[in-house]
């Protein structure tokens, strides 16, 4: 399946996130909770995809409840995730033409969907030239945090998109993934896509970037986002902050590449971002088996802002800011 979400006879079709990269599968969704299900345990994840999860959620809904019952269901999976703005604002777009009845819903959300990968293909293009800009030295060692490839969107990718734009062009030598403590979407998901795309890459701790940094590994830090504020500030996987704070002070450019739809204009700031904080046994435990104390609880920020004042550029589909 081309894409990582989908709507195939009737049914939201995704690849499951969970499984990979032990397996490649697909899930299908038949309900509201099977989709709210699937969003909170990050069978599918990533800002883009969220909004058409989103979207394709209120589509589902449509085609078996009243108006009054899709708006609370839509409801449902508007909060089913905080952080990430995608998410309401796909099931908003889809809720728009619930007037119009469930084949209107379902071209909203098909439209969603179509878009995503257009847009993402923009704002990488426009995001890999601010690198070449940005970058004096050939071929690139680049570093991502998270999963910001075709797995956290319809298809194509934003911050991993730029390497593909970048790897079409001859430009990379290779990528430096970061695991992403705890859940591993890093050494997971944005390993194996490099891996399925042939560009050279090695795994690291997330604790170990800053001595990449210092020993001159990086040349650019490339990122996604779940919600930009108004001035610039950017809410990303939890770890985002720690890395610009170490390219700022090596003077390496780090660039935020999303969607226009992740930028949220009623925000003027990042303070008033809600953030997710997960379950303590996604810290305490790995793979279902505690590596802590009994009585150990923990602190688990699923994101964290990163100020505009340490982002060289916040990249979208209709251009580039500087903060």
């Amino acid at each position: 399946m081309r894409r990582t979400i989908d709507w195939v006879d009737g049914s939201i079709v995704i690849i499951d996130q969970c499984a990979l990269p032990g397996a490649y599968q697909t899930l299908r969704l038949d309900t509201v909770d099977e989709l709210i299900d699937a969003i909170r345990r990050l069978a599918v994840r990533g800002a883009p995809a969220l909004g058409a999860a989103g979207a394709l959620g209120v589509a589902l809904a449509a085609r078996s409840h009243d108006i009054g019952s899709v708006r609370a269901e839509a409801a449902r999976v508007a909060n089913a995730r905080p952080t990430a703005v995608n998410l309401s604002w796909g099931v908003e777009r889809a809720l728009a033409k619930l007037p119009d009845g469930p084949d209107a819903v379902l071209a909203e959300a098909l439209g969603v969907l179509d878009e995503d990968e257009r847009t993402n293909r923009e704002a990488s293009a426009r995001a890999a030239e601010v690198v070449l800009d940005n970058c004096p030295r050939r071929p690139l060692r680049l570093l991502t945090h998270c999963n910001a490839g075709r797995l956290a969107t319809v298809a194509w990718g934003t911050a991993l998109g730029v390497v593909w734009h970048l790897q079409a062009g001859g430009h990379v030598e290779s990528v430096l993934v970061d695991e992403t403590r705890p859940l591993l979407q890093g050494a997971r998901l944005t390993a194996w896509e490099l891996a399925e795309a042939g560009v050279p890459y090695r795994v690291l701790p997330d604790n170990a970037a800053a001595a990449a940094m210092s020993r001159g590994m990086v040349d650019c830090v490339l990122v996604g986002a779940d919600r930009i504020a108004a001035n610039g500030d950017v809410a990303n996987k939890i770890g985002t902050y720690g890395l610009a704070i170490a390219a700022w002070h090596h003077s390496i450019p780090f660039v935020a590449v999303a969607p226009m739809s992740t930028v949220d204009l009623s925000m003027p700031d990042g303070t008033s971002i809600v953030i997710e904080e997960r379950a303590p046994q996604e810290v305490t435990h790995v793979a279902g088996v505690r590596v802590t104390p009994e009585d150990a609880n923990a602190f688990n920020p699923a994101f964290d802002v990163t100020p505009a004042s340490l982002i060289t550029a916040v990249v979208t589909e209709d251009g580039i800011f500087k903060p």
